[in-house]
């Protein structure tokens, strides 16, 4: 798995840096769930972020750029948009399920999906909205963000720039 280490190696030092876990424990006891340690700790590294003017993540701690209100949010649209069948698979919060946890400026959405049992690890999903196509990533969410800051194809249209960075967003 990737590390903190190797993010910040990429991306630059970060600025958030949260510590209080109780708006993490607050969401999980909401949602049901436990997020990923390493997805956890690279949110609360650099809080809600635009990285390379392509990736945004939002933090449960933030009043403005909430990942609550954002997971809800998504659960919401995509249940309403499932008879489309756009999503191999169903939004939500449950074993299998795809977790929305971020998006991208090119119009795709980043999912985790939920371990269908307990055993199970975690996986990355992007459903690109333009094509219509998802593609799923058999790893966790460290190594998936050091992949795409490698440059690595793993969020379509998004090949970052030759200097990484991120902006903070307020």
């Amino acid at each position: 798995m990737a590390t903190l280490e190797e993010i910040k190696a990429l991306l630059g030092e970060p600025r958030f840096l949260w510590s209080d876990p109780e708006p993490w424990n607050l969401l999980e006891q909401e949602l049901g769930i436990t997020f990923p340690a390493d997805f956890r700790a690279i949110t609360d590294a650099y809080g809600p972020v635009l990285i390379n003017d392509k990736l945004r993540l939002d933090h449960p701690g933030h009043p403005f750029r909430n990942l609550g209100r954002s997971i809800k949010e998504e659960i919401e649209y995509w249940l309403e948009a499932e008879e489309t069948g756009i999503l191999p698979g169903r939004a939500g919060t449950g074993p299998g399920e795809l977790l929305p946890i971020a998006t991208g400026a090119t119009a795709e959405y980043i999912f985790l999906r939920v371990p269908p049992e307990p055993s199970a690890p975690w996986a990355i999903g992007i459903q690109e909205l333009d094509s219509f196509e998802f593609e799923l990533y058999p790893m966790t969410f460290s190594d998936w963000l050091l992949a795409y800051l490698k440059g690595e194809d793993v969020l379509v249209g998004a090949t970052p720039p030759a200097r990484l960075f991120y902006e903070p967003l307020t």
